[in-house]
């Protein structure tokens, strides 16, 4: 008996991204949380509920734009997925203010995590996550959408910021 036949997979792919870029942010959260506990502890000198207030609302703040990004890929149909194909460019949302809202919201939410535990190194390492996120993500998603979609992805990039 003959396997049974899957559907036709589209031959187009999307950007070269090889490595989730989410496990890049836990990744830094986790040697956050060893150089803390391993190296020397650094904390900030403001009340606790400072720091677990002001982590919160900027974990929620960094939420919220993953949220919003994700719901605008769904609503046209989109896999936000960087190595799926992108059908068509999304402009609305917080794609009208920064072109990688799901990377500065998981960047916000690490920062918020490092404050709410009180673990500076966490947000220290916020930038060396995104930055490795750029590479390795960003980049490769801009040569990918700047082929696909030409002049109305420069149009865009001329626009709107890449991350703030």
């Amino acid at each position: 008996m003959a396997p049974p036949k899957s559907a036709p997979k589209s031959a187009e792919r999307g950007a070269q991204v090889r490595f989730p870029p989410p496990l890049v942010f836990v990744g830094f959260v986790l040697v956050g949380l060893a150089l803390q506990y391993a190296v020397a502890p650094i904390s900030l000198p403001l009340d606790r509920w400072v720091t677990v207030a002001a982590g919160i609302l900027i974990s929620l703040a960094g939420l919220s734009l993953i949220v919003l990004a994700h719901k605008r890929f769904t609503q046209t149909g989109q896999n936000p997925v960087p190595w799926t194909p992108s059908p068509e460019l999304v402009l609305e949302g917080p794609y009208r203010f920064t072109r990688n809202p799901m990377y500065l919201g998981i960047t916000l939410i690490q920062v918020g995590i490092g404050l709410a535990v009180n673990n500076f190194w966490i947000c220290l390492l916020a930038a060396p996550a995104l930055l490795v996120v750029h590479f390795i993500a960003v980049l490769p998603e801009e040569r990918y959408l700047a082929a696909k979609f030409g002049e109305n992805y420069k149009a865009y990039r001329a626009k709107v910021r890449r991350y703030l």
